[in-house]
């Protein structure tokens, strides 16, 4: 059942479209030494994984290290994959926004403080503080507008129109309605950057894949980088494979968001790019300080008090043991992209797939990481202060308030809990559904650093809505009391008991009746009520795997699976009320009692969590909407 309502929460995620992808910690068992001990490794997991192909670029100061593509770029017609074989990017591609917006700030044209309001009148948000904590130009880039992510029928749109960057954003606006003040909060949105790209093309006067190509593109080199399905795309671009389905190429209706097709070639010209902090042949397409600036995270609670890691500029950290790799990364439904860079090593890499397989990537671009790291001088990490009394307050139990989607909040506040504790001068995270605790040190009384990379990662800070909170990477937690949170827990597993027990109750009630047991009446009724409801969640569940092979197609539309869906979140719902009506009026009926209080209590529980979903809206769940 866990693995069940993961799958829900990716599934309304899209599987995680146009986002980053999951950092895991990868066992390296040999690190690679040389060069060539690395290619053998690497094509070793493309083999092991049976990935499509692999296309990295590896770079250092002094120019391109490796630059190569292995595998197929079809495995149909068995064309096998080069440097210059393009792929899709993902959400990489939003760092053209963020380096567009900051040449526009270098011009004086325009202020990451700017409102939103103001620089685009007539453009449709919801924002209930706007009066007091309107959305700025910043909110857009780091995440903090506190908008959902775009919808499944955003994420669905498969068509090379609306061909304007306006008509995108018209398409579908409902998601754009602020949960909590601009800039207390990051929540990862695919709308923002693409309504920053909007404020480019207002004031640059041009469409903004022409002011990216003229400003970026064409000066850094890149010749076939390609936001759109040109005919080099058609010629030299790797087909996707979901789960080994080849997929049609994606026409992505907010194109600044992840829609960039990229050559290793290309990549290795990029990657020196910020490896050169900007410069281009001695030449500074933006400057230094505008570099800096998009390495750091402002705009929240947790950033002013000291915080480093989390979402920049679509520029973000990803601890590597003792080291701090920057950039973005990306997915697109059968492709996975990876940027990084190591800027006080002025090392990086670039790693593209043409497979949805994470596992894969995750293991080359930890030997790529490992190799990079390998001749690193060794840091000591120590704490900057001792753990004070005053402190012990901090521990307890935490829950995030920062969902990507509102809608995935009711699954996340449950099995997502983590517990703080102070251990060995350390304050410790851990999940409590398992996974490896992560440990800080003090910087201050509010600000803690990793104890392996010594990246300011955690603080604990004020939240104008929620109260005291932490702030972790970009993750925002609130405290919970054990009560809750075992309480919660509780309720789960009862309910998961009463749905697996009144199934198999039926098979022996059902049978009795069939056999000529007079089971009647409310008697009846009360067996009948917790089953149906059983069942519909059954159903509920059975379609949102289904509708997870092609979620564009069967959920982000009216099909069979999203209207089974709708309905059968429904029933569930008015088969719980009915079952505790029946228990309400049948208390003196004639029955046994041990089946009374067994199917009133599967109905009470049904109709409990059937409240907690409503209030989630996941009761009526149109996922096309």
């Amino acid at each position: 059942m866990k693995r069940v309502l993961f799958t829900l929460i990716a599934i309304l995620w899209s599987h995680q479209l146009l986002a980053e992808t999951p950092q895991q910690k990868v066992k390296i068992d040999t690190t690679p030494t040389t060069l060539s001990e690395l290619k053998i490794a690497i094509s070793d997991i493309v083999e092991a994984e049976q990935l499509p192909a692999v296309s990295i670029a590896m770079v250092d100061k002094d120019g391109p290290v490796w630059v190569e593509a292995l595998g197929l770029a079809n495995i149909a017609n068995q064309t096998p994959a080069d440097s210059d074989t393009l792929f899709r990017i993902g959400s990489t591609s939003k760092m053209f926004v963020s380096l567009s917006i900051l040449k526009l700030v270098e011009e004086g044209k325009l202020s990451l403080d700017d409102k939103l309001a103001d620089l685009l009148p007539n453009f449709v948000f919801t924002n209930q503080w706007e009066a007091s904590d309107p959305v700025r130009v910043v909110h857009l880039l780091e995440h903090t507008t506190g908008w959902d992510d775009i919808h499944i029928v955003e994420y669905a749109h498969n068509d090379p129109k609306p061909a304007t960057l306006k008509q995108g954003l018209d398409y579908h606006p409902h998601s754009r309605v602020s949960r909590w003040k601009p800039g207390s909060r990051m929540a990862y949105c695919n709308a923002g950057p693409p309504v920053a790209a909007l404020i480019v093309e207002k004031i640059s006067g041009q469409v903004f894949e022409d002011y990216v190509a003229d400003n970026f593109f064409t000066p850094i080199g890149v010749e076939t980088m390609t936001y759109f399905q040109t005919d080099d795309v058609k010629n030299k671009g790797a087909t996707l494979y979901s789960n080994g389905k080849e997929q049609e190429y994606w026409h992505i209706i907010m194109r600044p968001s992840g829609s960039i097709n990229a050559s290793a070639n290309d990549m290795a010209k990029l990657l020196k790019f910020f490896i050169n902090r900007g410069n281009v042949d001695g030449q500074a397409l933006i400057s230094a300080a505008s570099f800096s600036r998009m390495e750091q995270v402002t705009s929240t609670p947790g950033a002013q008090a000291g915080q480093t890691a989390g979402y920049g500029l679509s520029n973000y950290t990803t601890p590597y043991k003792q080291w701090v790799y920057r950039g973005h990364d990306g997915g697109v439904n059968g492709g996975i992209s990876k940027l990084e860079y190591l800027p006080e090593a002025n090392k990086g890499h670039v790693v593209m797939i043409n497979s949805d397989n994470g596992k894969a990537m995750n293991k080359i671009v930890g030997l790529i990481r490992a190799f990079e790291t390998q001749d690193l001088a060794i840091k000591q990490i120590n704490a900057d202060m001792d753990i004070t009394e005053s402190m012990k307050r901090l521990e307890g139990y935490y829950y995030p308030i920062n969902s990507r989607m509102q809608l995935t909040h009711f699954l996340e506040r449950v099995l997502n809990i983590y517990k703080f504790e102070i251990h060995d001068n350390k304050l410790v995270r851990s999940n409590l559904l398992g996974g490896e605790p992560k440990e800080y040190f003090a910087a201050s009384e509010v600000l803690f650093k990793s104890t392996e990379s010594g990246e300011f990662n955690l603080a604990f800070v004020e939240d104008p809505i929620a109260g005291p909170v932490f702030h972790s990477g970009s993750s925002v937690y609130k405290p919970v009391s054990a009560v809750v949170v075992f309480g919660q827990f509780a309720v789960l597993a009862l309910w998961l008991v009463i749905n697996v027990s009144s199934l198999l109750y039926a098979l022996v009630w059902g049978v009795r009746k069939f056999m000529g047991r007079q089971i009647t009446g409310k008697s009846l009724l009360i067996r009948l009520w917790p089953l149906l409801a059983s069942l519909s969640l059954l159903y509920f569940m059975v379609m949102f795997q289904l509708g997870g092979a092609d979620p564009f197609k069967l959920l982000g539309a009216v099909t069979y699976v999203s209207v089974g869906i709708l309905i059968s979140s429904i029933t569930f719902f008015v088969f719980a009320v009915l079952g505790v009506y029946v228990a309400l009026t049948a208390k003196a009926s004639e029955m046994n009692k041990v089946n009374y209080w067994y199917c009133s209590l599967a109905s009470f529980i049904h109709l409990l969590v059937g409240c907690y979903l409503a209030w989630f809206g996941i009761i009526g769940l149109q996922t096309w909407a």
